[in-house]
Order: C-alpha cells, then sequence, then structure tokens
C-alpha cells in the first residue's frame, strides 16, 4: 500500500482496510509501505486516525519521498518473499501500472491482480480506449494533447474533460466548458503525467461495473454532489450517493454487464476490476475506463458491488486472495 503516486492517501487508507478484512478471516497479515516499508501496529493506527484528506499529496513532497521509495528492492524483502500472497492495494503510479507486477514476475511472487500487460493497457486511457474500440466496448471520442481549441471544437465540441492519461481518482482532471479555459487545464494534467487526453463529455448518468474472476458485479449508479465524481466527492462522507443496485431495466443492465465484461476481456485483465461508465439521456453506454486496482475504502465502489451481491468485505478480500492462488502465473 502507500507508494508515491497522487493517490498514496487513498491508498493506505484501502491497504489498512484490508488488512483488518482479511485478519478479522483469521489470515496473517503484513502492512506494507512500499515508499517506508513494514508498518507497525501503532503506525496503522495513526494512518487510520488520519484518513484521506480532501485533495491528493503535495507533488513536492511525493517526488522527495520517490527518492527513498523502497520499490527497486521489493522482491527481495523477506516480509514480500515469505508471504503467500501479496494483495496490492496501490492506486496509480508504479503500483498499477504494471511496473511492479513485472517485478514481481520476475522474483516469483504471487499477487491479485492483474499482471503487467493488462495493467498498463488500462492505466494508459488512450491504449485502453482503442482497445475498447477494436473489440466493439463504445467509448466517448477523444484526442491526445497538443490539440488547438479549433480541433477540439471541430472533433469533440465543447464541453470538454481534459485528464491526464495515466493517472487515476480524477487527479488532475478538469471540466472545460469553453476554449478560454482549455490551456489552463491542459497545463494542470501535465502536472501529473506526460501524457493529456481531451476526451467528449458525455452528460448523463455515472455507472459502475465490479467484474469479479468471470463474473460481473450489480451495476451501481454515482449520484455526486458535484458535477463530477471528483476526488473530492470519491474520499468525503456525504458528497456523493451510491445506489446499488442502479435503476436500470433489466435489458439496459444487462447491456452494461456484458460491455463491462468486454471491457475486461480486451484488456487481457485478470482476478478484479472496476470498469467505468457513462449512459446519455438516450441510453447510449460510454466505457470510459478500467480501473485494475480499484479503491477499497469504505467509501468506494466495488466494495458496495460486492455487498449488494450478498459478499462482506472480507469475503471480498479474501475471493479476491484465493483468484491470485487460482490464476496467478507463479
Amino acid at each position: 500500500m502507500g507508494g508515491t503516486s497522487a493517490e498514496r492517501d487513498v491508498s493506505i487508507a484501502s491497504g489498512l482496510r484490508i488488512a483488518a478484512a482479511l485478519r478479522s478471516r483469521g489470515h496473517e497479515v503484513t502492512s506494507l509501505d512500499t515508499a517506508t516499508g513494514v508498518i507497525d501496529t501503532e503506525t496503522e493506527r495513526e494512518l487510520l486516525g488520519a484518513g484521506v484528506q480532501q485533495a491528493p499529496p503535495d507533488l513536492e513532497a511525493l517526488a522527495a519521498m520517490t527518492k527513498k521509495s523502497l520499490s527497486p528492492s521489493l522482491g527481495t524483502l523477506p516480509a514480500v518473499r515469505q508471504a503467500d500472497v501479496v494483495f496490492l492495494a496501490l492506486h496509480g503510479g508504479q503500483g498499477e501500472d504494471g511496473t511492479l507486477q513485472a517485478l514481481f514476475d520476475l522474483s516469483g511472487v504471487r499477487y491479485t491482480g492483474t499482471g503487467p500487460l493488462g495493467s498498463g493497457l488500462a492505466m494508459d486511457k488512450d491504449l485502453s480506449k482503442r482497445l475498447f474500440r477494436d473489440n466493439g466496448v463504445q467509448t466517448a471520442a477523444w484526442l491526445m494533447a497538443p490539440a488547438t481549441a479549433n480541433e477540439v471544437q471541430s472533433a469533440l465540441g465543447f464541453p470538454v474533460v481534459v485528464k491526464p492519461s495515466k493517472q487515476g481518482s480524477t487527479v488532475g482532471l478538469t471540466l472545460v466548458r469553453d476554449a478560454g479555459g482549455l490551456q489552463a487545464a491542459i497545463d494542470e494534467a501535465f502536472r501529473y503525467d506526460d501524457e493529456v487526453m481531451l476526451e467528449q463529455f458525455i452528460a448523463g448518468r455515472e455507472l459502475t461495473v465490479g467484474i469479479l474472476g468471470n463474473e460481473a458485479l450489480p451495476i451501481g449508479e454515482i449520484i455526486p454532489k458535484h458535477e463530477l465524481y471528483d476526488y473530492e466527492c470519491k474520499y468525503t462522507k456525504g458528497m456523493a450517493v451510491e445506489e446499488f443496485p442502479a435503476r436500470l431495466d433489466s435489458a439496459t443492465a444487462a447491456r452494461v454487464q456484458e460491455q463491462a465484461q468486454l471491457a475486461f476481456r480486451a484488456l487481457k485483465l485478470r482476478g478484479y476490476a472496476r470498469i467505468d461508465f457513462r449512459l446519455d439521456d438516450s441510453g447510449g453506454c460510454f466505457c470510459l475506463e478500467a480501473n485494475t486496482l480499484p479503491g477499497m475504502t469504505e467509501l468506494s465502489l466495488i466494495p458496495q458491488a460486492a455487498l449488494a451481491a450478498g459478499m462482506t468485505f472480507p469475503e471480498l478480500c479474501e475471493r479476491i486472495v484465493q483468484l491470485a492462488i487460482t490464476e496467478g502465473r507463479t
């Protein structure tokens, strides 16, 4: 958990909750921050009390932490080498883009979730949308920066969503309503990534589908207090309403779940993931992205989807571990 991406706080909250859940099922669990090392019981309590802040961590602080990161030697640490399964609760950065997964594959370490290829494909929103399109998954039109306001108006129209191409939790994302705000939004997104996507804004309902093994979990609908389901709405109590299952007719629900499973297969994912959609007023279903290591905090979506399917959070965590054992390559 933890790490040095802009989603560090979310990752710690996810990881600590997972650790507690697995301990409640009788497992021996060691908590490990890839930036600082093994987390003792006292530090766990302190981190639990801190929770997720309303804004991502400061980029300069993360850069300083990166210089001390343990990531290059993770495959040799006793806590990792001696584990039956490493449960990845990292979000963003090298923890989710396939880098760490490749390191573990080389080290013969079994871990939860998707392997290096699928992780990299899902993290890169440009590549993932190309694969969606080629595999029958409808997705919103997009351009990659640099792009002029005239090009955006011609290809996408305003408003557009400007976001880092390889980032999560809506970090660095801006909804741009007219040409005047375009460049500032692009500059903000470039603070978090070396590639920036400009995506057609799809007005409508925000839906999410958890995939567990080969099964699509009940669809959820997110109704945020802000126009977009941004960082604050995701991690602040009371800033969004989530309905599981979503109020959809059976035909629409089946179509969205089918699209989620198609997206899961198109990106060569395994274990579990969360696939996000927009449903417009005419019933069009547009896949936004796939999350290979979705949030597991008390406000996160895939635990709510599992609960709607009759699965408690500890049961969900244990099921993910079991999938790592049956589907893992080591």
